[in-house]
């Protein structure tokens, strides 16, 4: 059975996009990061859940490589949990669910086929970290200080989350991290 895994690009201060959501930034370093990586992640990946936030940064850009999921590498169904889903998407396989996280996750599961299901977005991640239903996360730290923006992880009094390592490298500018989180 595959793991439910944060995954995403990170500036050196801990954001994942800019002020007004932007990420043109990560394009620059994509180069530096090895393709059987990324390969790996793609395949072991079966669904993708991500936030409203994080669909509308996709749907409104410009890129073609963040209209789709890896560029366009991947396909599989992608769920985005909403209260508000819009009512033009022509994109089969992107679904939209309401809900708690719990049940959110639960689905992604069920259509991934035994693979992993990548958590997208800071508020999504948040909530799956908050709730115990994340079993690894995995940053691409590039070589950016944005000063502002959406942080990956929210100040939490609260919260506190034991990692243990999994992975360690560097890939020209660009730190690669990935941890398991403690249960």
């Amino acid at each position: 059975m595959g793991i439910v895994q944060v995954q995403t690009a990170l500036s050196l201060d801990g954001f994942m996009a800019g002020p007004e959501h932007e990420m043109d930034w990560v394009f620059e370093h994509a180069g530096d990061v090895p393709a059987e990586l990324m390969q790996e992640v793609i395949e072991s990946t079966g669904a993708i859940l991500a936030g409203r936030g994080s669909y509308n940064v996709g749907r409104r850009s410009t890129r073609a490589e963040t209209r789709k999921p890896f560029g366009g590498a991947w396909s599989g169904p992608q769920f985005v949990l909403t209260h508000d889903p819009p009512d033009d998407e022509e994109d089969p396989s992107i679904r939209f669910v309401s809900g708690d996280i719990g049940s959110a996750v639960a689905t992604a599961r069920e259509n991934a086929e035994g693979k992993n299901v990548a958590i997208f977005g800071a508020n999504i991640a948040n909530q799956c970290l908050d709730a115990g239903l994340v079993d690894e996360i995995m940053l691409f730290v590039l070589p950016v200080i944005l000063g502002d923006g959406v942080r990956l992880f929210e100040a939490d009094a609260d919260r506190r989350a034991g990692l243990e390592a999994i992975a360690i490298e560097r890939y020209g500018q660009v730190a690669y991290l990935r941890y398991s989180v403690a249960r």
